[in-house]
């Protein structure tokens, strides 16, 4: 490979690792929010709202983390 083969597999890889590492520390709060929810009443609306959005976006996240880790295999 030349050099500038080499800096965009470089570039590459540190945006893949950086993704990752975001992905992962926003599950990390929408779990923890998630489990601060569950200590809440069940019949409020707002958290049965607000729990519904975190487990969606929590969803999301994850999916993303598992494309973006199929995506950075050789």
């Amino acid at each position: 490979m030349n050099k500038k083969s080499d800096a965009i597999l470089s570039l590459d890889k540190s945006l893949i690792e950086e993704g990752t590492a975001q992905l992962n520390s926003e599950i990390s709060v929408l779990e923890s929010w998630l489990e601060e929810l569950d200590a809440a009443d069940k019949h409020d609306n707002d958290a049965s709202a607000a729990r519904k959005s975190y487990t969606d976006m929590l969803q999301s996240r994850r999916e993303m983390l598992t494309t973006l880790n199929s995506q950075s295999k050789p």
